[in-house]
């Protein structure tokens, strides 16, 4: 491409209409983030804070074009993939893309509302030919639990859970601890140098959209040339604030807030 070079970072997902998770929440972070967004959607889906009334696949094609078309253009920094819907679209994105940049691996598997995002036939794809690319995957317990195939509920499972999709081809593992009780959330980053454990405030409310801004930002901090290690304490900082000033909308969940002032709350 021609012209000053521009730091970019790629989001492979879902889109949702409700504006605070999926390919939307991830524009906006890293838009705060100063990185230029690209998106690769793999699928619309119909949704608010309470519900997923709909979920429509784009066809292969249109998944491989997208790839291919901002391949062609831009130099991207990271990539980052959340919701893949199925075991072709998983195929396709590892078929598709480059092998120069880091990916951020958010295996979206269920919605907060309990919707389906990832058929189960599809986890084995993800496991064979996505996670062995993957500089860090960022499961919560729930899908730390289905990815390293055991009960995931306490700290030490936290450590072995990671330990194990570690060994399944990721550079780094974060398993998110947003789901155990405690007044700390607790996230434990696993690679190959040994276990680190961040612990910061839990609030008093949940929240939609903290996944997705999360890896994202991570993507973000990794396409603008931070180590791993260095991304994944950015991270944390970046989401534990998105989260502190998340806004409320009609329903019980607030919406995470990666842009700040850019929202104003109720």
């Amino acid at each position: 491409m021609t012209g000053a070079q521009i730091v970019s970072a790629c989001s492979i997902a879902g889109s949702d209409s409700g504006g605070g998770a999926g390919i939307q929440a991830d524009i906006k972070t890293f838009t705060a983030l100063e990185v230029f967004g690209l998106t690769v959607i793999t699928a619309v889906t119909a949704q608010n804070t309470r519900e997923v009334r709909g979920t429509w696949m784009l066809p292969l094609e249109a998944v491989r074009a997208q790839i291919e078309a901002v391949v062609d253009e831009f130099v991207i920094g990271a990539w980052k993939t959340g919701m893949l819907g199925n075991a072709a679209n998983v195929r396709a994105v590892a078929e598709a893309l480059p092998l120069e940049a880091p990916l951020v691996i958010d295996p979206v598997m269920v919605s907060t509302s309990g919707h389906r995002l990832l058929d189960a036939d599809a986890v084995a794809d993800l496991v064979d030919h996505l996670i062995p690319r993957a500089e860090i995957v960022t499961p919560n317990l729930p899908e730390a639990g289905v990815l390293a195939g055991m009960r995931v509920v306490d700290l030490d499972d936290m450590t072995e859970a990671g330990r194990r999709i570690l060994d399944l081809g990721a550079r780094a593992v974060v398993v998110k601890g947003g789901h155990l009780a405690g007044d700390r959330a607790v996230d434990i980053l696993v690679d190959r140098d040994g276990v680190m454990e961040v612990s910061g405030r839990r609030y008093p409310y949940s929240v939609h959209g903290s996944g997705c801004c999360f890896s994202a930002a991570l993507a973000a901090y990794l396409a603008r040339g931070m180590t791993t290690r260095e991304a994944f304490f950015a991270a944390r900082e970046f989401i534990d604030t998105a989260i502190g000033r998340a806004v409320g909308g009609p329903g019980a969940l607030r919406i995470v807030n990666p842009g700040g002032g850019h929202i104003r709350g109720r």
